[in-house]
């Protein structure tokens, strides 16, 4: 059974930083494509930024050039390094985990429980 557990999200005023992780299990944690999602109040879950087993990663393009995410298949742990944050960037945020691009991008699979990121000053 895959188990995903998002941990680091907080509150910071704009222009601060935040770096959730999310620790996988049940699951051969470096053979997936690891992504980040979010989902604000009222709003549909989005696609925030995902990074391939290979390494290669890809992003939403209002989080360009201010998120980065990374990987380290040792701990089983996906990050996103969240830096000069805006109020839009206030959701709570999930990891997902895909044997494919394919199936992250489906609406279906394991999610955990989320983190919420409020940017507020």
């Amino acid at each position: 059974q895959v188990q995903l557990v998002e941990s680091g999200g907080g509150l910071v005023q704009p222009g601060g930083s935040l770096r959730p992780s999310c620790v996988g299990a049940g699951i051969i944690f470096s053979n997936n494509v690891m992504g980040w999602y979010r989902q604000a109040p009222g709003k549909q879950r989005e696609l925030v930024a995902f990074i391939t087993n290979g390494g290669e990663t890809n992003y939403k393009d209002s989080v360009k050039g201010r998120f980065t995410i990374s990987r380290d298949n040792t701990k089983n742990t996906v990050y996103l390094q969240m830096n000069s944050l805006k109020p839009e960037d206030t959701a709570v945020y999930y990891c997902k985990a895909g044997a494919s691009i394919g199936s992250l991008l489906s609406p279906s699979g394991s999610w955990g429980q989320g983190t919420q990121v409020t940017i507020s000053s």
